[in-house]
């Protein structure tokens, strides 16, 4: 996956007040990538509450969106206030609502306590073979050369993932972005690791995936061109769910930004049969 990709989709076009457009990002999978649309909502809060950075997200993917058609993202600001925004973003291709986030923003104040957990001893990235294709890219390396797609493949639910968007843009909005579309890949891999017989590499052949609801917040500014380790522990899978979370670890051990996510895990058989 190319950078300037994931860049293009995060140029908004505004059509209206508190209304934009935005491309997507191309798909293998014939769906639009989930973390591309809370990628967008965060760059569209920003522009509906400048000079606030934003807290927390919660989205619900409703239903999948295509690549091959824009996204219409509204804004509806709810509150602007001193030390705190809020808004809900609803993101649609014409009239199939795909997704609506809950967003707050929130201006810095100076620390009445303070604490963190510290970052998990991992082997360094450098130490690691990247994914990635080209370049600029996303550049991703799993500790331990794990893969998650192979169904042969076992081991426990947790994961760790180095990440960087080598040459991104060093602003704030857009680390933010960048980072989201990262977190969105790799907690139903996690949950899947435990069992036999079953990887990503089965996802929309003999399984259906989707994740459902994704809740990412951010404690400390971090670049998204740098090194940044996701730490993904999935406690629960079972009737027909997964759970999942995780914490983003900047390379000198600062906590960063925590997320977690529900997704749909079934046998497709059953899911033909069924609604999302």
């Amino acid at each position: 996956m190319e950078l300037f990709e994931v860049l293009n989709a995060l140029e908004l076009a505004e059509i209206g007040s508190g209304l934009y457009r935005a491309g997507n990002v191309s798909s293998p999978t014939g769906v639009v990538f989930g973390g591309q649309l809370l990628g967008q909502t965060i760059v569209a809060a920003a522009l509906a509450n400048p000079g606030r950075q934003l807290k927390t997200i919660h989205t619900v993917f409703a239903r999948s969106a295509t690549p091959e058609v824009p996204v219409e993202i509204e804004v509806d600001v709810m509150h602007a206030g001193r030390a705190f925004a809020s808004a809900t973003v609803t993101i649609c291709q014409g009239e199939r609502l795909c997704a609506r986030s809950l967003v707050l923003s929130s201006a810095d104040e100076p620390d009445l306590i303070r604490h963190s957990d510290n970052a998990p001893a991992v082997a360094r990235p450098d130490d690691l073979v990247s994914l990635a294709h080209g370049r600029p890219a996303w550049d991703v390396r799993i500790v331990g050369d794990v893969d998650v797609s192979n169904p042969d493949t076992t081991g426990p639910a947790e994961l760790h993932v180095w990440s960087r968007f080598e040459d991104a843009p060093d602003d704030v909005t857009t680390s933010q972005a960048l980072l989201a579309y990262a977190t969105d890949g790799f907690l139903v891999g996690t949950a899947l690791r435990p069992h036999a017989g079953i990887g990503l590499a089965q996802a929309h052949v003999t399984i259906s995936t989707g994740v459902i609801s994704h809740t990412l917040t951010f404690h400390e500014p971090f670049r998204a061109a740098d090194w940044l380790l996701l730490a993904h522990r999935s406690p629960y899978a079972g009737r027909g769910r997964t759970y999942g979370r995780a914490d983003v670890f900047s390379s000198d051990g600062r906590l960063v930004a925590s997320f977690v996510q529900d997704a749909m895990v079934r046998d497709r058989s059953h899911a033909a049969n069924s609604v999302l």
